[in-house]
């Protein structure tokens, strides 16, 4: 069967990770998770106390940034590394979490993110999920879905798995951060996360893990 591009957009916490993996297993692709890529550049800005509203200092830093991704060879998933350092766990802190949107808004970051992810799909086979891989980073992918999902349903999620690192966390505050995401990931001028026209809609409100994978698949096998 011929390898595709798969690219998977949506709303924060819907899942896309989760499916992405996932299809990337079934079919045999190689998994890439963009957002990882913007967390790890938030992780560095972080890190450096580099000032984002300066743009210079934003070019300047993003010259020291080297990012990859490197299979586990337990879990056979592709983790995160910056600048040699697996970093997959440590961007998923809140911290980084509520700084991650706003240094994605960045012109010069998004094009360095999206130069590196053309390079890694340009042999086809495989699945990336984000914000705006359908409409920008592979505007002729041969499948994109399009996830969203209740607001309150992504929060429970999402706090769900934050607790269990960050035992004080709450539920408002989980929610209110995806507020605010939701607003800027729509809202910002460059790549605004929307969906691209022939995008296929899943609404994982309501569908189990199992049920939207195998959704998925029909579309990926047709």
């Amino acid at each position: 069967m011929k390898k595709i591009v798969i690219a998977i957009d949506g709303f924060s916490s819907c899942g896309k990770s989760t499916l992405a993996k996932q299809l990337a297993q079934k079919l045999g692709y190689l998994y890439i998770d963009s957002g990882a890529m913007y967390r790890a550049i938030t992780l560095y800005f972080l890190r450096n106390h580099v000032d984002w509203s300066d743009t210079q200092s934003v070019i300047q830093a993003l010259e020291q940034i080297a990012l990859s991704f490197h299979r586990d060879p337990e879990t056979g998933l592709n983790e995160v590394y910056l600048n040699g350092e697996n970093v997959e766990y440590i961007i998923r802190d809140l911290v980084v979490a509520e700084k991650v949107s706003e240094v994605a808004t960045i012109k010069e970051v998004r094009e360095f993110a999206v130069k590196q992810q053309r390079h890694i799909g340009s042999n086809k086979g495989i699945v990336m999920d984000g914000r705006d891989i359908g409409t920008t980073v592979f505007p002729e992918a041969e499948l994109k879905l399009f996830m969203t999902a209740d607001s309150w349903v992504r929060a429970k999620r999402r706090f769900n798995e934050m607790v269990l690192k960050n035992p004080h966390v709450t539920l408002e505050e989980v929610k209110s951060n995806l507020d605010a995401r939701d607003y800027m990931d729509t809202h910002r001028a460059i790549s605004p996360l929307t969906k691209a026209a022939d995008a296929v809609t899943i609404d994982n409100s309501q569908l189990t893990m199992e049920e939207q994978l195998d959704l998925a698949l029909n579309y990926a096998v047709k």
